[in-house]
């Protein structure tokens, strides 16, 4: 089986590699097949047994998810975004797009709205499957640790006080109707000004969503002796005015100092657990009084835990200053 799900992540990295430059030809289920060297048959039963929906559907679901992007976020006529994703005619798109999305491409474009976009399958990841990482790790890249001032933002989410982790977050957020991570994942994907968004459209990987750590007298005893809530969500513009979805709380975080433990970029699959530890180590052995400052465990602070594996791995902690004095955190 996690041969399989290696091979049905090979094919759904190349569907988006394709709709992305729009080479459609490429998009075949033959060509895909023939690039794994098995029958169309085949594929075709083991993706569906793996993804739970059919190779065409997923194709289809995927197109239009980065076709609305460009409905909502570029002012090129509906003709030519139809042909770019593949679709015969406007209507032929018009009625696809309002079928999966409840209103027509017209309609979106002048007034945008949360709607769940098709995010990508992830069927192969090695620690959710128990794997693992192999190997050494390679990258030379050290934990950079600097203070930043992140100006006043908003923050879209939902949130649980009983989960432990990424995983177990999702899974309790699994028996919440309508806060499955396909659907709160897809929602978020579709709202335009993510402050962290680069116009990826993928699950936890370049599309504005971040895990968070909200402080909390409710919440669940973290390692670090802080109560706390766990998160999913996207930080927007203080200004934003947009729409929220009923099952998302929407709060409003003032501009504050913040600590960055940041790794560089490294191999998934070689060097995840690594590079965490590295971080986890930083973080625990860093001299805050040292340096002026203390961790702000007032209720409301927020951590922010940023994942790419492309880019970085980095958590971005509260902190408050210590008066020079008598070295109490300064709370003017």
């Amino acid at each position: 089986m996690y041969v399989w799900q290696k091979q049905v992540q090979i094919i759904v990295d190349e569907i988006d590699r394709c709709i992305k430059n729009h080479i459609g030809e490429a998009l075949t289920l033959r060509s895909l097949s023939r690039k794994l060297g098995y029958s169309e048959f085949y594929t075709t039963r083991k993706f569906k047994e793996i993804s739970g929906m059919q190779f065409r559907e997923y194709l289809r679901h995927r197109k239009l998810a980065f076709a609305l992007k460009e409905v909502r976020d570029s002012d090129k006529s509906f003709l030519a975004i139809a042909f770019d994703y593949g679709f015969s005619s406007h209507e032929a798109f018009t009625r696809a797009f309002k079928g999966t999305y409840g209103v027509t491409p017209r309609e979106y474009r002048k007034n945008p709205r949360p709607v769940v976009l098709r995010t990508k399958i992830s069927s192969f990841d090695r620690y959710f499957l128990g794997l693992g990482e192999i190997g050494m790790i390679k990258s030379a890249d050290k934990v950079k640790v600097y203070f930043v001032t992140i100006p006043a933002h908003k923050f879209l989410h939902i949130k649980n006080n009983e989960s432990n982790g990424y995983w177990d977050f999702w899974q309790k957020q699994s028996l919440i109707p309508g806060q499955d991570s396909e659907t709160i994942c897809g929602l978020l994907d579709s709202i335009k000004g993510k402050l962290d968004d680069d116009g990826g459209s993928e699950v936890n990987c370049a599309s504005g969503q971040i895990m968070a750590y909200i402080n909390d007298p409710k919440g669940r005893l973290c390692d670090w002796g802080i109560l706390r809530t766990e998160c999913w969500g996207v930080r927007l513009p203080f200004d934003y005015n947009g729409e929220v979805p009923p099952q998302m709380l929407m709060i409003d975080v003032p501009e504050a100092e913040y600590i960055v433990f940041e790794h560089g970029a490294f191999d998934y699959e070689q060097e995840n657990c690594s590079v965490e530890e590295k971080i986890e180590r930083a973080m625990a052995s860093f001299d805050y009084a040292g340096n002026g400052y203390c961790i702000d465990t007032s209720p409301g602070r927020i951590m922010y835990f940023f994942y790419n594996p492309e880019q970085y791995f980095k958590y971005i902690r509260p902190v408050r200053k210590l008066d020079k004095i008598d070295g109490v955190p300064n709370d003017k």
